[in-house]
């Protein structure tokens, strides 16, 4: 029975891969200590998603372990022994991230060096897949040439016809301190891989979004918007008419790529995985699509001043995910994932 190591195998992206690998006989290994509450408060919990796997899944084992703690993540791997680590714990918002700027960085970039060394003690042969994010690039996205269409922006320059890729800048922009400690452990899994030989992989997440995420308002975009619906809370839209754009993956889909590149690893490699041109939306958009399956009005705030490093508009070129896997594609579309999310909350009602 092969092992993988999960951290924040509670979140939306740990407990989907936790799932997938349980469901094709791996013995799964799930770290979290639940912090997204600490961060996010009650809205964040995620305990009833430990729970859950808990209960549902064949051979999963749940540590209560934090990462920032190096000498209890060094003494974990060692007695595990993962054949595989996938790093997904991490504080995921960047307006958070000015309210707690140290716990942000110890979390984000000396947790991921913790869990490299714990790996490159034990073998430099075990794939370490880290799930990095976008806003490594910053606000640089919003320098792009764009046109602005009824309901949303989109670029306006044939270069990025398909979105952005690996190759696009991470200099001279407005991080916010979020993408400063993420680029900064994005930088050290490349790295890592480089210098040790190590078969690591970055992947930089648009939104990742399905229906196991506790969204809350300063993380989480459509569980949190499809949850405003639903209870008939205020939904605030900030800045950029609400017509920023995004592009939403399904984390099945996430797992599947991380599955893809288990079997065919590479070293110190990098992706954007998002849900490409295909699954993108703006805020105005996804209130249509949620209107028409709820039959319910989004009540919203607009207010000017929008987030500091915001993009305007995203989404993930996904070429070269394609060319390096091509038995990989996005399998949910983005009306499946709304109605997922839907039927998920309308459940818990």
């Amino acid at each position: 029975m092969r092992k993988i190591l999960v951290t924040g195998s509670s979140g939306l992206i740990g407990s989907e891969v936790s799932t997938y690998f349980a469901n094709r006989g791996w013995q799964v290994n799930g770290v979290d200590n639940n912090q997204r509450a600490v961060f996010f408060g009650p809205q964040g919990d995620t305990r009833w998603n430990q729970e859950r796997l808990i209960r549902e899944l064949n051979g999963f084992k749940h540590w209560e372990v934090d990462i920032r703690d190096r000498e209890g993540l060094r003494k974990l791997v060692a007695s595990i022994k993962p054949d595989v680590i996938v790093h997904t714990a991490a504080q995921p918002s960047h307006d958070k991230a000015v309210q707690i700027p140290f716990d942000d960085f110890e979390t984000n970039a000396v947790g991921t060096l913790n869990l490299l060394e714990a790996t490159r003690s034990l073998s430099t042969n075990i794939p370490f897949i880290h799930m990095s994010t976008n806003k490594v690039y910053g606000d640089a996205p919003n320098n792009i040439d764009m046109t602005e269409l009824e309901s949303r922006w989109d670029y306006n320059d044939a270069k990025y016809i398909n979105g952005i890729n690996e190759s696009f800048s991470i200099d001279q922009s407005t991080h916010s301190l979020f993408g400063a400690s993420k680029l900064s452990a994005d930088i050290l899994v490349q790295e890592y891989g480089r210098y040790f030989g190590m078969k690591s992989c970055v992947l930089r997440g648009g939104c990742l979004t399905g229906p196991n995420h506790s969204g809350v308002e300063l993380h989480g975009f459509l569980s949190y918007l499809i949850q405003c619906n639903i209870e008939e809370r205020k939904y605030n839209i900030y800045g950029y008419k609400g017509k920023q754009v995004r592009d939403n993956i399904h984390s099945y889909d996430v797992a599947r790529f991380i599955d893809c590149f288990i079997e065919s690893p590479r070293i110190a490699e990098v992706y954007n995985i998002g849900g490409g041109k295909e699954n993108t939306c703006s805020i105005i958009e996804a209130f249509e699509i949620i209107q028409k399956l709820s039959s319910k009005q989004m009540i919203s705030e607009y207010l000017e001043n929008h987030r500091i490093g915001d993009h305007i508009c995203y989404y993930s070129d996904l070429t070269k995910m394609q060319q390096h896997y091509p038995n990989w594609s996005i399998s949910v579309s983005l009306h499946e994932i709304f109605e997922q999310i839907y039927q998920s909350f309308k459940a818990k009602i």
